[in-house]
């Protein structure tokens, strides 16, 4: 007899007992042998479980203990295991915002991929499921071959290959064949060797949903001189958000001077970037604003083309991040205005962005401190990524970023890396269609990324709806990264990802050029794609869902994937652009008092002989000193004008983030009150707020300022009468 997984089994019985009335008169316990680590006690208690008894853990434990593999006393082992499933149970409640066990529990925060309508409705109704599947019969199969396996007379049960590459286990996209041709072909400059590697990528086994999708080519391509140059498509690819922390500054700085060079972008992650770069070829393009604030400041701000702020990361989505004490030295302390040895963890929420409308306050002040950059939103590839998107575009962003689950970190709990998150493929589809849907898909730019390798995904990716593309592991192994997975430890063995200055010096093989070629290669054979299906420019690719098929699939389980949704645009109009029709999404708060406060400040910034100046203020007047802070850092740095400041003195009710970004030798006195955000990431300078003269209230007992105030605030003085 075959078991009913347990997870089935805990659903089915869950909605049952709700349906009867039941359920609170009852527990539901688990007794299984498939939960193993939190990612499955949490699959398990959040469709219903009272408690899980994970029997066959226990027992493995048990025998590990007996055979020497694991020292320790029985009962310190069990210990211990229960602690490093609760702890990981913690972080996948506090990711969701969830405090206590009981509010999880039944809560059903999964999303079902490739699960048909009899599964969900019997064990997981409820739950989103933009991608329909696998029947009770296919899980049947599975279960009747897993059996099989098991109680094999002849050959031993085999080790598998979930967490690692083993030979003849489970496929890896990024396994040894795979790695060691890339890096043969962009260190020789060898192009044909670089078609081997497509060809071991875009003909492997169904692992990704892109996989099942063939693109219809020409019997007679077109030349490929009709095609748009190498330039132009090089200007659609950037490289995805790794800080300097997390790569060596060699590594760091390659991505940037190789990406500039050939007309890219790079991107800083979000760990600040060394203001000696500022300027140079090393500079990276996009500059990251991520939860933790590190390194945020004025010069940091107004040295980007782009600002891009991580609301969330695919491999790890609702996480924030984190950097090992062990990696943070000297120099990355200083930029992220840390103490060495420290380890330093981002939070999984931004706490200045609790609604869109927060975030469309943060766009705000990010366009105030430097008009010129496009501001980007990076969003997990979840179901309802759609209508977040929406929010987003009206939210005044430029551009959109859909990160898929099959990214890379160096800063993830395995479970993370195996279980959350979602394919590129369903949150870029998604959000194209409703964006298209709401007339907003000319007024913002798309981009992807998670795990684009080839050609061909770009070439896939373009077709479901992205302008542009990230890249952030394929041009780490083009530099050298072996895909050890031990980028956390800080010894890594090939010196990209570690600031052990030893392995640095002696195992660091990386060069710009090795850079240029993976992304010159991935270039050219977009344009080969192009010429195959008739297109000539990636423009006229965007969206156009004709010109893919839906593969059959290789077992039945594949078979029964309903890939349509990802291909049907056929409600919405053909009139609504597929592509951003404009340079940028401008605000409709014009920032008419900082455009003021520019004007009557800018020759004593230029000039560096400081000033004072009075005007009033009203609540819709929002991010002042911003403006100023960003002319004051373009010209002088952080600090710049502190031997002669400027002092601005206002009357009124500001609005929301006042004295956010203020830079040195800025300083703001404000007779009234202000709303929330006051002083937020400001690195220098001075703000002074007191109620106005002759007021009845008592100033200790009254509110004068708002919430989240210095949020990310890295020097400065703040007095607050209130």
């Amino acid at each position: 007899k075959l078991p009913v997984h347990a997870s089935l089994a805990v659903g089915a019985v869950h909605h049952r007992l709700t349906e009867q009335g039941l359920r609170c008169d009852s527990n539901i316990l688990v007794e299984t042998a498939t939960a193993r680590d939190p990612h499955h006690f949490a699959v398990l208690i959040g469709f219903g479980a009272s408690a899980v008894y994970p029997f066959l853990a226990y027992e493995v434990l048990g025998d590990l203990i007996r055979t020497g593999e694991v020292l320790g006393d029985l009962y310190e082992v069990f210990k211990n295991y229960r602690k490093g499933i609760t702890k990981g149970l913690l972080k996948i409640l506090s990711k969701m915002g969830i405090s206590t066990v009981a509010s999880y529990r039944g809560a059903q925060l999964f999303e079902a991929i490739g699960l048909s309508e009899e599964v969900c409705n019997t064990s997981f109704r409820g739950v989103p499921s933009r991608l329909k599947g696998a029947r009770f019969v296919d899980i049947e199969a599975e279960q009747k071959a897993l059996a099989a396996e098991a109680w094999s007379p002849r050959k031993p049960i085999q080790q598998g290959g979930l967490l690692k590459f083993v030979y003849g286990g489970e496929y890896h996209a990024y396994n040894p064949d795979v790695v060691s041709t890339l890096q043969a072909a962009v260190q020789q400059g060898d192009y044909s060797k670089f078609k081997e590697y497509t060809a071991l990528v875009d003909q492997r086994p169904v692992s990704m949903i892109r996989d099942l999708l063939q693109v219809k080519t020409l019997d007679q391509p077109l030349n490929i001189d009709e095609i748009e140059p190498l330039s132009e498509i090089l200007k659609r690819f950037d490289s995805a958000g790794i800080s300097l922390g997390a790569l060596s500054p060699e590594a760091h700085e390659a991505l940037a001077e190789a990406m500039n060079r050939l007309g890219a972008r790079s991107n800083s992650g979000e760990g600040g970037e060394d203001p000696a770069r500022y300027g140079t070829i090393r500079s990276s393009k996009i500059k990251q604003i991520a939860t933790g604030r590190f390194g945020v400041t004025p010069e940091y701000l107004v040295n980007a083309d782009v600002l891009q702020i991580k609301v969330a990361q695919g491999a790890k989505p609702g996480e924030g991040g984190q950097l090992p004490g062990g990696k943070v030295n000297g120099l990355i302390a200083k930029l992220r205005y840390a103490v060495p040895g420290v380890t330093l963890i981002s939070p999984p929420p931004h706490h200045d962005i609790y609604s869109i409308e927060d975030l469309s306050q943060l766009i705000f002040d990010l366009k105030q401190v430097n008009p010129a950059a496009l501001v980007s939103v990076k969003l997990v590839a979840e179901a309802g990524v759609g209508t977040i998107a929406a929010g987003v575009a009206k939210a005044y962003a430029d551009l959109i970023t859909i990160s898929g689950y099959d990214g890379g970190t160096g800063a993830s709990p395995l479970t993370s890396i195996k279980y959350a998150g979602a394919p590129w493929e369903l949150g870029l589809a998604e959000t194209h269609q409703t964006l298209r849907g709401n007339d907003l898909r000319g007024k913002v730019r798309v981009q992807t990324d998670g795990g684009l390798k080839t050609g061909l995904d770009v070439i896939k990716a373009a077709i479901l709806g992205a302008e542009s593309f990230g890249f952030g592991t394929a041009p780490m192994i083009a530099l050298g990264c072996k895909y050890l997975r031990i980028c956390h430890l800080n010894n890594c063995a090939t010196g990209v990802a570690t600031q052990n200055e030893k392995l640095r010096k002696d195992h660091y093989i990386g060069t710009v050029d090795m850079v240029i070629n993976f992304f010159t290669y991935v270039a050219e054979e977009t344009r080969e794609w192009l010429a195959r299906l008739g297109v000539r420019t990636l423009e006229e690719l965007i969206g156009r869902t004709d010109l893919l098929d839906i593969l059959p699939g290789e077992t039945e389980k594949q078979r029964h994937l309903d890939l349509t949704p990802l291909l049907g645009s056929d409600h919405i109009p053909a009139d609504k652009p597929q592509f951003s029709l404009v340079d940028r999404n401008p605000p409709f708060d014009k920032g008419l008092l900082a455009e003021k406060m520019v004007e009557l400040a800018k020759p004593a910034i230029e000039s560096l002989s400081g000033g004072e100046f009075e005007l009033d203020i009203c609540n819709c007047d929002r991010s002042i000193g911003a403006r100023i802070s960003g002319e004051i850092a373009k010209l002088h740095g952080n600090q710049g004008m502190n031997k002669a400041p400027i002092t601005f003195r206002f009357k009124g009710t500001a609005g929301q983030s006042f004295g956010v970004w203020n830079a040195g030798g800025l300083n703001m006195y404000l007779e009234g009150d202000a709303n929330d955000y006051v002083g937020k990431g400001m690195t220098a300078g001075k703000l002074v707020i007191v109620p106005p003269k002759g007021s009845p209230f008592k100033t200790n007992e009254s509110a004068i300022i708002g919430n989240t105030c210095l949020y990310g605030a890295t020097g400065g003085k703040l007095f607050a009468a209130g």
